[in-house]
């Protein structure tokens, strides 16, 4: 992909010694526009970025992933359609500082994250994120996620009641609840994999509303019965469709 115009590749060491050069300047340097953009962090194959960019014209979308191999589909797809509203960045997501200004971003999207069950600072709708999410997104900047995973959803549902950010759509049963809405209809590759397995998807939109702090909510939430800490080996052997 190193030769692809519109993919970013930064070793964290080339960051130290120079920084990023479009930081503050993705409009104006790559884009070539003033348009909202908008990330899909953990972006894999980046389906939900090529279809959101074909959605909405009038919006940039950049997919996020430290995993080159898989934002390879989504990358070499979009080149060759010729889309000029989206672009990849292969980075750790807690990086994203480096490459992004105070209030460059409109909307994140993340999209089927591991849940990290037993490490509360890996998951990516935690308070660490959060505080690092609020310092790139615009004022009321938006939060989308959507998950198989019934812990990570009641989590990060509890972690926004805990804050008292506002709920724009929340539903722990997506395909189900009546939204006709073309947007969550784009399904990635592991949301086909989880929908065959018979696990209902969850979704929760949510303002992230600037803070001194974001707590984490004290309460016990039910670990998911089937594995999760590595999504090529998740299984549902014990979980049926109710």
């Amino acid at each position: 992909m190193s030769s692809y115009p519109h993919v970013f590749q930064y070793p964290f060491a080339v960051l130290q010694e120079q920084g990023f050069e479009m930081k503050g300047q993705w409009n104006k340097l790559f884009f070539k526009n003033e348009n909202p953009i908008v990330l899909e962090l953990g972006c894999g194959k980046g389906e939900y970025t090529v279809e959101l960019g074909k959605l909405f014209p009038e919006k940039n979308f950049i997919g996020i992933d430290i995993k080159g191999a898989r934002m390879w589909t989504g990358a070499k797809q979009s080149l060759e359609e010729g889309m000029k509203n989206v672009a990849f960045l292969r980075t750790h997501i807690e990086l994203i500082e480096h490459f992004f200004a105070s209030g460059e971003i409109s909307e994140i999207w993340i999209t089927f994250p591991d849940p990290q069950m037993s490490k509360v600072n890996k998951r990516m709708t935690s308070s660490r994120f959060m505080h690092l999410y609020r310092k790139i997104l615009i004022h009321s900047g938006i939060i989308h996620l959507k998950t198989d995973s019934n812990f990570m959803y009641t989590y990060t549902s509890e972690l926004v009641k805990a804050n008292n950010l506002p709920i724009e759509v929340s539903t722990d049963d997506l395909y189900n609840s009546g939204l006709d809405d073309e947007i969550l209809s784009i399904q990635t590759f592991y949301e086909q994999q989880w929908i065959e397995r018979g696990l209902n998807i969850k979704y929760i939109k949510f303002i992230l509303e600037p803070k001194d702090i974001y707590i984490e909510p004290d309460v016990e939430i039910e670990l998911d019965p089937y594995r999760s800490f590595n999504r090529s080996k998740r299984s549902a052997k014990n979980t049926n469709k109710e």
